[in-house]
């Protein structure tokens, strides 16, 4: 269900892009069993990715071009991965983004065994460090769209259409976020995907102010994304190590959290 209405919402948007979804459904002679069927798509061998200027536009266009139903961050039902992890709605992307990490941890450590370095690393990410970096989007005025992202956009779930050549995005866990959030696989070496593409992105839509914190935004993002392949693929102990490698920088670098932004916005 989460990803035939994932796909659904992003059909919506962005129509040539999105294999058409068709149809969900419990399987008459098995009903612990479920189906999705949705369009064929035709691609083009695996190890080819979409031009990167052509990628960013496909992914601008979802992003500029998407309105939540109620204002607000979430989706209707849990998607992220195969996780399953809450998408309930928050009125500010914090308490979205500070509640979906802390369930993405408490997911990591169930998998790979408790951590107490970690544990304390990700107590101090949530008080000191995402408010720090995510609540002056939506202090002094400013104002965040929830924006409806793909959610799992790393270079497996992108393709090439053989028929028209254009961009294909599927295998989507959507919810309405941050724009930026969809941009964190693009900071790792281990995708296909580069810094190129943030690149030609903010040449289409541009970085949330303060841009000065787009790269550690990216960054805290990015980390997210990295526990939750130590979550999916138990026998990889590398994603726990980098996750939190980025965790004691972005502690280190914050240690006055959001209150420290404030006194530093003061003085200038």
């Amino acid at each position: 269900m989460g990803e035939y209405l994932s796909t659904k919402a992003l059909h919506a948007v962005i129509p040539d892009n999105v294999p058409r979804p068709i149809a969900l459904g419990v399987l008459a002679q098995a009903k612990s069993k479920y189906f999705f069927i949705a369009e064929f798509k035709d691609l083009k061998e695996d190890s080819e990715v979409p031009p990167t200027q052509a990628l960013a536009s496909v992914i601008a266009n979802l992003h500029n071009n998407s309105v939540s139903p109620n204002g607000k961050f979430g989706f209707q039902v849990p998607t992220s991965q195969s996780l399953q992890l809450g998408n309930t709605w928050c009125k500010t992307w914090e308490e979205f983004f500070v509640r979906a990490f802390r369930n993405t941890v408490k997911l990591e450590q169930e998998v790979q065994g408790a951590n107490e370095d970690l544990q304390l690393l990700a107590d101090e990410m949530c008080a000191k460090v995402i408010p720090r970096l995510l609540r002056p989007m939506e202090t002094a005025g400013r104002k965040l769209k929830p924006t409806l992202l793909h959610g799992d956009l790393w270079h497996g779930n992108i393709g090439i259409d053989l028929v028209t050549d254009q961009v294909v995005l599927y295998d989507c866990c959507a919810f309405y976020g941050h724009h930026e959030y969809d941009l964190g696989m693009f900071r790792a070496s281990r995708y296909r995907t580069s810094r190129a593409h943030i690149r030609a992105y903010n040449q289409l839509v541009g970085f949330s102010d303060p841009s000065e914190d787009f790269d550690d935004r990216n960054a805290l993002y990015a980390l997210r994304v990295d526990l939750e392949v130590s979550c999916g693929w138990p026998a990889n102990k590398r994603m726990r190590q980098l996750a939190m490698q980025e965790m004691k920088r972005l502690v280190e670098k914050y240690p006055a959290g959001f209150e420290g932004w404030q006194e530093e916005e003061k003085g200038s």
